[in-house]
C-alpha cells in the first residue's frame, strides 16, 4: 500500500502524521529537523495524559496510563516500538517507517527519556526489507548528530508470523527466545525485556507522542472527538479506487473514510472494519457509522489495527470469510488448544459452508465459537471468534444460498 498525503504543515488539520513526506526518499533527519525542529524538554508524560491520546496498535489503552505504570515501577525501563505489522490488510506503521522514519523514532526517544530508560528498540517484521533499512539508516543518522541523548536506540527483527507482533511474544523474542505469546502475569510493564519493566507501543502511537511534544495536547484535541481526540491513518483496501494509507480525524463517518480513499469502484456489500481481529459491518450499516470506538461499538466492531476492506457486492463474502479464518487458523503459535485445534475446525468447517451444496455447520461453528473464546493464551483466538461471528452475522442470507448449492458471488 502506498501513503497518499498532500504537503500540508502540523496545524489543527490533516495531514499531520504524513504531512511533508516524500515519496522518492525517506524523510531525512536534517529535512525532519528543519520542519519539525528538536524535541521539546517536558513533562512528557503529563502530556500525553492531557492530550487523550489512544494506543493505535488494537487495544485502545489511553498512552498516559501506560506511560505512568511504567514509570510507576522500579527499576530502568525498556521501550519497545511494535512495528511488526505482519496483517496483510495493514500498512500504515510500514509507511510511516518508510516515508517519516524520525517521527517515530522521536517518540521512542522521547518515551524512553521520560522514562528513564536508556534503550528503545525498534522491532520490524523479517518480510519488511524496506522497512528494516530505513531506520537502520535512521538510527545511524541520529547516533552521529547524538539526536537523542542517553538513549540508544536499536533495530530488532521479528519473524514473519502475525502472532510475533503479541506483547508478550516480543519480549519473549528479545529475550533471546522463539516469538511466542506467553501466559500473563507478569505483564510486560511489570517484567518484561531483561526482566526491567517494559513500555511496548506501536509506531503509529509514538509518532503521535512525538506531535502532542511539540505542539501540546490542546493542539492534539483540534481533531476528533472529545473522548477520542486526534487522527488515525487507516489502511483502506478493496473496491475503492485510491487504495493506500490515509489519514483521518477520529469520529470521521466511514462513508467519508471511502469518499478518502478515492469512493467506490463497485458497489459495495460490506466492510471489515479493524483488520483480520475486526468485524464485518454491512454496507448500509457502514453508512451509519464514524470511525471511533463509540460509534463502531454499536454493531460490536472497533477500529483494531486501523485497517478497512470494502467488499464489492460481486463478491462472496463466505468464501473471503473462509480464506481469512484459514490464514489466521494457519498463524497460530501452535502452544494451545484454542488455537490448534478451535481455529483449525473453524476454518475447516467455514471451508465446508464456502463450497456451497453442503451440510449446514453454523450450529457447530456457534458452539465452537463459545468454547474457543477467552481460552487462548492470547488474543489471536479472541481476535478470530469476533471475525467469524461478524461474518455468520451479516453474510446469513448468501450462507443460505451456500446451503442451497448456489453462491452469489466469487472470493475477492
Amino acid at each position: 500500500m502506498s501513503a497518499l498525503a498532500a504537503d500540508a504543515g502540523p496545524a489543527g488539520r490533516l495531514p499531520r502524521l504524513l504531512a511533508g513526506l516524500r515519496h522518492d526518499r525517506p524523510v531525512s533527519l536534517d529535512e525532519h529537523l528543519a520542519r519539525l525542529g528538536p524535541l521539546p524538554r517536558i513533562d512528557l508524560i503529563a502530556a500525553v495524559e492531557a492530550s487523550g491520546l489512544r494506543g493505535r496498535g488494537g487495544g485502545g489503552f489511553l498512552t498516559g496510563a501506560k506511560l505512568r505504570s511504567v514509570a510507576g515501577r522500579r527499576g530502568r525501563a525498556v521501550v519497545v516500538v511494535n512495528a511488526t505489522e505482519a496483517e496483510p490488510v495493514c500498512a500504515k506503521d510500514k509507511v510511516l517507517l518508510r516515508h517519516v522514519p524520525h517521527l517515530v523514532l522521536d517518540g521512542a526517544a522521547a518515551v524512553a527519556t521520560a522514562l528513564g530508560a536508556r534503550e528503545a528498540i525498534v522491532v520490524v517484521g523479517e518480510s519488511a526489507h524496506a522497512e528494516q533499512a530505513t531506520v537502520a539508516h535512521a538510527i545511524d543518522a541520529r547516533a552521529r548528530q547524538g539526536s537523542d541523548g542517553r538513549v540508544t536506540l536499536r533495530l530488532a527483527v521479528a519473524p514473519p508470523m502475525f502472532v510475533a507482533g503479541e506483547e508478550t511474544a516480543l519480549v519473549s523474542l528479545l529475550n533471546g527466545r522463539a516469538a511466542k505469546p506467553t501466559f500473563k502475569p507478569p505483564l510486560p510493564f511489570e517484567r518484561g525485556v531483561g526482566g526491567a519493566p517494559t513500555l511496548i507501543q506501536n509506531a503509529e502511537t509514538l509518532a503521535h507522542v512525538a506531535l502532542i511534544a511539540r505542539f501540546g495536547p490542546e493542539w492534539f484535541r483540534e481533531l476528533g472527538t472529545v473522548e477520542e481526540p486526534g487522527s488515525a491513518l487507516v489502511s483502506v483496501s478493496g473496491a475503492v479506487r485510491r487504495p493506500g494509507v490515509h489519514e483521518f480525524a477520529l469520529g470521521t463517518p466511514l462513508r467519508e473514510v471511502v469518499a478518502g480513499a478515492g469512493g467506490l469502484t463497485a458497489p459495495a456489500q460490506a466492510l471489515l472494519v479493524g483488520g483480520y481481529f475486526g468485524s464485518w459491518v454491512t454496507a448500509e450499516q457502514a453508512q451509519r457509522l464514524e470511525l471511533c470506538a463509540a460509534s463502531l461499538r454499536r454493531v460490536g466492531a472497533s477500529l483494531g489495527a486501523g485497517a478497512v476492506v470494502v467488499l464489492p457486492a460481486s463478491a462472496c463474502g463466505v468464501r473471503e470469510t473462509a480464506r481469512v479464518a484459514r490464514w489466521l487458523a494457519d498463524e497460530s503459535a501452535g502452544q494451545c488448544g484454542p488455537c490448534v485445534h478451535g481455529l483449525a475446525a473453524v476454518a475447516h468447517a467455514l471451508e465446508r459452508l464456502a463450497a456451497a451444496g453442503g451440510a449446514d455447520v453454523r450450529p457447530q461453528l456457534e458452539r465452537w465459537l463459545g468454547q474457543i473464546e477467552g481460552r487462548g493464551a492470547c488474543r489471536h483466538p479472541d481476535g478470530a471468534v469476533r471475525f467469524v461471528a461478524s461474518a455468520l452475522a451479516v453474510f446469513e442470507d448468501e450462507i443460505r444460498r451456500h446451503l442451497r448449492g448456489r453462491c452469489a458471488g466469487a472470493a475477492r
